[in-house]
């Protein structure tokens, strides 16, 4: 039998303790698309439409694929966007189910877009003065803790204005 050991980052074969495993841990970029002045938030068909919750969008990386070139398929295949200018944020750990989010941003080369309705319920493009001015009757946006939230913000204050926190 394995034991869990370190709070679940390791196990512990029972019968050998010389043999540990540890748990593997999948990269997944989320990324802020911008276009002009505004940025792309979507709601992705996981998520309830009662909940309002707009976010980055987010894929996991396949194996081969740079983070780079996740971003940018990702994108195309959820909005049918092509992107470029595609530069590091920041990185969160998610610790369940496992994952590393990588934050990026990016620059659509236009602003039409083509869901996937299978990935996507729903998206918008949306202004500074648009999120500024959103109340949660509208739409939420992801909680403090989230990466998703810390890329709005970012995006947000470049303008020298208010940002989410």
């Amino acid at each position: 039998a394995n034991l869990r050991a370190e709070g679940g980052h390791k196990l512990v074969c029972s019968a050998e303790p010389k043999h540990v495993a540890f748990p593997r841990t999948d990269p997944v970029v989320i990324m802020l698309v911008r276009h002009a002045e505004r940025a792309l938030l979507a709601r992705g068909t996981r998520f309830p439409p009662e909940r309002r919750t707009l976010s980055a969008l987010a894929g996991f990386v396949e194996p081969g694929e740079s983070a780079e070139e996740a971003v940018a398929r990702e994108v195309h295949e959820e909005t049918g966007l092509r992107v470029g200018d595609i530069c590091y944020h920041s990185s969160q750990p998610w610790p369940f189910p496992g994952s590393l989010m990588l934050g990026f941003t990016a620059v659509a080369r236009d602003d039409a877009l083509t869901l996937d309705p299978t990935e996507i319920a729903e998206a918008r493009w949306l202004s500074r003065a648009d999120l500024r001015a959103r109340r949660d009757e509208d739409f939420t946006l992801p909680g403090p803790a989230a990466i998703a939230r810390r890329l709005i913000h970012d995006w947000l204050i470049e303008d020298g204005g208010p940002g989410l926190f």
